[in-house]
């Protein structure tokens, strides 16, 4: 879905998250707020560096797709596209 919009994906891959990505990270940016309270629990102190990537649009939560349809993902890849333009 990526390339028929002119992205290439390769560079991609998904990791674990963990504690020293998060505290190099200068901003952390999640879909749903159960990954905020996540990382709380892995460090606490860096609570407040971490938001919805929809706050900007009254904080709405982006839904995983993940072993959904097709059409779950282009809805997601509208939400993805609408709140790093917001």
């Amino acid at each position: 879905m990526l390339r028929e919009r002119g992205i290439d994906p390769s560079g991609h891959s998904a990791r674990q998250l963990n504690q020293a990505m998060l505290t190099e990270a200068d901003l952390i940016l999640t879909m749903e707020s159960q990954h905020i309270r996540g990382i709380s629990k892995i460090t606490p102190q860096l609570g407040g560096k971490a938001f919805l990537l929809g706050k900007g649009s009254d904080n709405q939560p982006v839904p995983d797709p993940y072993r959904k349809s097709r059409e779950s993902f282009e809805h997601v890849y509208t939400l993805l596209d609408q709140f790093t333009d917001d």
